[in-house]
């Protein structure tokens, strides 16, 4: 059974920093993509960054220049590196692992920006 564990959420003030971790543990072969989505209560989950195995990124155009995504392929982790948060960065941050044949989903994890 594959579980993606998140971690590195939490409060933080305008201008602050925080990295999101996320870890991919269980029969998981040939990763294909990871990233980081955000869903606000009554919104539609939406792509915060995004990485293939070649290590090509895309980001939001609201976190460009601001966040960082990688990847630790020999662990099988990603990770989103947050710099300059701002209050609308406040949401819950989902993991999302895509195979050859599946699509991983981490369970969230809230990230709170206060002005």
């Amino acid at each position: 059974q594959v579980r993606l564990v998140e971690s590195g959420g939490g409060l933080v003030q305008a201008g602050g920093s925080l990295r999101l971790s996320c870890a991919a543990s269980g029969s998981i072969f040939n990763i294909n993509a990871m990233g980081w989505y955000r869903q606000a209560p009554g919104k539609q989950r939406e792509l915060v960054a995004h990485i293939t195995s070649a290590d090509n990124t895309n980001y939001a155009d609201a976190v460009k220049g601001r966040f960082t995504i990688s990847r630790d392929n020999a662990e099988n982790k990603v990770f989103l590196q947050m710099n300059a948060l701002k209050p609308e960065d406040t949401d819950v941050y989902y993991c999302r692992v895509v195979t050859l044949h599946n699509d991983y989903w981490g369970r969230g994890n809230q990230v709170t920006v206060s002005s």
